[in-house]
């Protein structure tokens, strides 16, 4: 299918120029051993379609005429929660049983792909139609580390107060913690931070949250830490 990719929306952390990766798929700016997000998971690569680009087609400017882009009725469960199309979405639903928890070949359910596009309504919907919030990819993925990595807070919130793991960890150690310090989401740390994350977990490098933050410059981050830490100290003098 041709098309133009289509970028994930940005989440609540400063914006920032996505670099480019390095030679082992990494960011050039991220110290070694620094806990890498699977980058396919928010590439919209085989498998899931292209969002309708904005830009003039070529035959919208008189060209040559353009290939048609597949239709909303020939995508897939995954594909739909990928994109934020509810009413097909619904309609898919309605056709089977455990639709709603099944994974794909990556072992990815739609509730995944939602988080990881930050598609709020289509996750309240799912998780309303039964969708498992603590199901786990393949490679330990889940939907709470997804939505941490892309800094989408409100899914965040609404993952935790279905009492997911707030210290679930991937297959390199990565966290939800950690993968929000690392891409430097502010408002995405403190609610992890406000309903418990462990700030002394660290990744498979030996990378703590806090580490990671001053590794990579992040000073919001690092203050928002500190002064998570000095209320904790502050509490147990009390007690």
């Amino acid at each position: 299918m041709e098309g133009e990719a289509a970028e994930p929306p940005p989440g609540d952390g400063d914006p920032q120029e996505v670099p480019k990766k390095g030679e082992n798929g990494s960011d050039p700016k991220d110290p070694p051993g620094c806990p890498q997000p699977d980058r396919d998971i928010l590439d919209q690569g085989e498998g899931i379609p292209l969002k309708h680009s904005n830009t003039l087609t070529n035959r919208q400017r008189g060209n040559q005429i353009s290939a048609l882009p597949a239709t909303l009725d020939t995508l897939s469960i995954h594909q739909l929660a990928a994109q934020g199309e509810l009413s097909q979405l619904r309609e898919h639903l309605q056709k089977g049983e455990n639709l709603v928890n099944k994974p794909d070949e990556r072992g990815f359910t739609p509730l995944l792909w939602a988080a990881a596009f930050g598609e709020i309504e289509t996750v309240r919907y799912l998780l309303e139609w039964g969708a498992d919030p603590h199901v786990l990819a393949k490679e330990r993925e889940s939907a709470l580390s997804l939505a941490s990595m892309g800094g989408y807070t409100d899914i965040v919130t609404m993952l935790l107060e279905r009492n997911v793991d707030i210290n679930i960890y991937d297959w390199n150690g990565g966290t939800p913690l950690l993968y929000a310090v690392r891409g430097n989401h502010v408002k995405c740390v403190e609610a992890l931070l406000a309903r418990g994350a462990d700030l002394t977990t660290e990744a498979d490098s030996g990378y703590t949250p806090m580490d990671l933050a001053v590794a990579l410059g992040h000073k919001k981050v690092q203050q928002v830490m500190e002064n998570h830490i000095l209320k904790l100290f502050q509490k147990k003098e009390l007690e």
